[in-house]
Formats: C-alpha cells, structure tokens, sequence
C-alpha cells in the first residue's frame, strides 16, 4: 500500500489550500495518520496527526489554530487557512500501522508508511 499526497501549489499569503492523503488501494491501513514537512535546507517536523481510536487530533503549535485535520480511512485533509511564507515546505503523510499513544504521533518514526510529498509554496 502507498500513500499519495496531493493537493499542494502556490498560493499568496494568507490564502487557503486543502492537502489530501489517500491510499492507492481502497483504504489507508493503521490507525494513525500524520502531516509532516520539510521546508529547504531545514528537518522535517511535525504538522499534524490523526488517531481514529478516540478521535483524537495533534498539532504543531506553529499551525494550530490555522490548520485542520480531518478525514477517514479512505482520505486524510490538511485544511491550511491564514497560510505564511513559513509554510512553504514539500507536505508529507504518513500511515502509522500500530497503536500509536498520543505523544508518539508528533515523531516521524512512529510511523511505518510514506507518501511522496506535495509542494506547498506561499509567496506574494
């Protein structure tokens, strides 16, 4: 099972953009999906997780507020509102195959399945 990511583009300050994760077959496996990403010459970090046990949701305190995440099994969004040119990253998803516990889902390695990456780019 791959995951695709698609959504990204460029977009002005303060506009709004949707990013959506699906599996390539019917579902995503796991129980967990999280948003990631990486601007150039930075880490990758934390944007944003899904737990489906418990419905709970994380965020980066740098997006909270401004960014929603929300789906199911079949598709996973990145709502992302009130976007900055600090938001300018390559967006990543990933599947967690396991039963993450809540502060596990903020770190890449918890999970087990990537997508590719779709660039998102906030300039005027």
């Amino acid at each position: 099972v791959q995951l695709q990511a698609s959504g990204g583009g460029l977009v002005q300050p303060g506009d709004s953009l949707r990013l959506s994760c699906a599996a390539s077959e019917r579902t995503i496996d796991g129980n967990a999906v999280g948003w990631f990403r990486q601007a150039p010459g930075k880490e990758r970090e934390f944007v944003a997780a899904i737990r489906w046990r418990g419905g709970n949701r994380a965020y980066a305190d740098s997006v909270k507020g401004r960014f929603t995440i929300s789906g199911d099994k079949s598709t996973v969004y990145l709502q992302m509102d009130s976007l900055k040119p600090d938001d300018t990253a390559v967006y990543y998803c990933a599947a967690d195959l396991g039963n993450p516990i809540l502060s596990a889902l903020r770190s890449e390695y918890t999970y087990d399945i990537w997508g590719q990456g779709t660039l998102v780019t906030v300039s005027s």
